[in-house]
């Protein structure tokens, strides 16, 4: 369904990303940000599914700026890989990658924000800093709870397992008290739970986060 295409970011540089149009009527834009392992055949399928719903998806490669063209699976060796170039990238650069996505976006009208794992904290983050966004969602976001409690510019919403050891309950308890206003759903699954590539995958959980993330866009964009 998707294609490949170039973004430029506001300091000049080039990146690649996923572009998945939707085949009728265009519900609004959405920008899909990649876990750790690239826009791998997970990123681009929940790009595609999301193009099914109306929206002109554009998923950025946001590790190109540390190394083109990545895409990983979720072994130990290919997780360490991922940690290892996600550390040479910094948030702003990343915000300024997303920044450009969601311009490529807006002239589907109305642009949100969805993104997984280290995603999550990046849609968390675009939701502080990104102007042109009409909502963002987060799954488990293991940074979320670290960032500055700096002011939402859009309505957010959150998804998180309550067996992900990566993100203990008193995290999102934090994320709670700092932002009161926004909504979080807590599932009995793992860190990972959205992706059928990886063990964790919770087919009820991800099927419950996934009505919930439609729902929450067609009340925004």
């Amino acid at each position: 369904m998707g294609k490949l295409i170039k973004l430029t970011a506001k300091d000049g540089v080039t990146i690649g990303a996923y572009e998945a149009v939707p085949a009728g009527e265009t519900r609004g834009g959405l920008v899909v940000l990649q876990e750790i392992f690239g826009v791998n055949r997970h990123i681009r399928n929940v790009a595609d599914d999301f193009a099914t719903q109306g929206y002109h998806v554009i998923a950025p490669a946001l590790f190109d700026r540390a190394e083109p063209d990545v895409e990983l699976g979720y072994s130990g060796e290919d997780a360490a890989k991922g940690v290892a170039i996600r550390a040479k990238v910094k948030l702003e650069q990343s915000l300024a990658d997303i920044a450009a996505a969601v311009e490529a976006a807006k002239p589907a009208g109305r642009v949100g924000i969805v993104g997984y794992c280290w995603g999550g904290t990046l849609a968390f983050a675009a939701a502080q800093h990104v102007e042109g966004l009409a909502a963002a969602v987060g799954y488990y976001g293991s940074g979320i709870a670290a960032l500055p409690p700096e002011q939402l510019r859009c309505p957010v919403m959150l998804h998180f397992g309550d067996r992900d050891k990566s993100i203990p309950l008193a995290d999102v308890e934090k994320i709670r008290r700092a932002h009161p206003d926004i909504t979080i759903h807590i599932y009995p699954a793992d860190h990972g739970f959205n992706c059928t590539d990886r063990p964790s995958y919770d087919p009820a959980s991800a099927t419950l986060a996934r009505q919930r993330t439609l729902e929450f866009f067609a009340q925004y964009i």
